[in-house]
Parts: C-alpha cells; sequence; structure tokens
C-alpha cells in the first residue's frame, strides 16, 4: 500500500486545514488509517485513527475536540481535519495504514506510512 499525504501549510492560531491521505495498492477498507505526527526535537506521537468502516474513531486527548478523522473507502482516502489550531500543532503529520480490524495508537503496529506533510501553526 502506497500511501500521499498532502494539505499542509502555514496558518495562524485557531485556524483549520484539512490533511488528505491517498492509498493506492491495496483494498482500502480492509485497512485501519491512523495519523501521527512530529515536531522537531519530538518523538512521533499518536494523533487520530479509524476502523475500516469509519464508525469508529480514536484520539489523542491533546486533539480531542479539535480534530476529526474520517474515511471515504468509495475514494481510498483518509483525511483530517485540524481547528482551533494552537503553535504547539507544528509538525509533520504522517498518514499511516494496517491491515486488519484492531485501531491501534502507537506507530510501532502500522504497516505502511506516507511521506508526510508539514504544519506549521504561527502564534
Amino acid at each position: 500500500v502506497q500511501l500521499q499525504a498532502s494539505g499542509g501549510g502555514l496558518v495562524q492560531a485557531g485556524g483549520s486545514l484539512r490533511l488528505s491521505c491517498a492509498a493506492s495498492g491495496g483494498t482500502f477498507s480492509r485497512y485501519v488509517m491512523g495519523w501521527f505526527r512530529q515536531a522537531p526535537g519530538k518523538e512521533r506521537e499518536f494523533v487520530a485513527a479509524i476502523n475500516r468502516s469509519g464508525g469508529r474513531t480514536v484520539y489523542a486527548d491533546s486533539v480531542k475536540g479539535r480534530f476529526t478523522i474520517s474515511r471515504q473507502n468509495a475514494k481510498n482516502t483518509v483525511y483530517l481535519q485540524m481547528g482551533s489550531l494552537k503553535p504547539e500543532d507544528t509538525a509533520v503529520y504522517y498518514c499511516a495504514a494496517v491491515f486488519g480490524v484492531v485501531v491501534p495508537t502507537t506507530g510501532e503496529e502500522y504497516q505502511y506510512w506516507g511521506q508526510g506533510t508539514q504544519v506549521t501553526v504561527s502564534s
């Protein structure tokens, strides 16, 4: 499975961005999808994940209520709608995929990774 993330950019604090991750090379609906991020000098951290049907989502406490993960299986795409952005949300955001039904929140459990898209939130 190949993953291509897009949609990053520079935004002011309080603003919004929508990230997209397009998948190819596999049956998208069979994969659990996740978003992670890594800020400079910090370890990669879990942001959000969604099950195969889109009926179950999981969020990191730091983004709960501000970010929404969703997917369109017909378009082989997962999204991350980010709102009320803060400077501490600045990071490279990565999408990831894992085959199966479990919805992991640790990066080690994901099999495939996209190349990342930079999100910068100015204060």
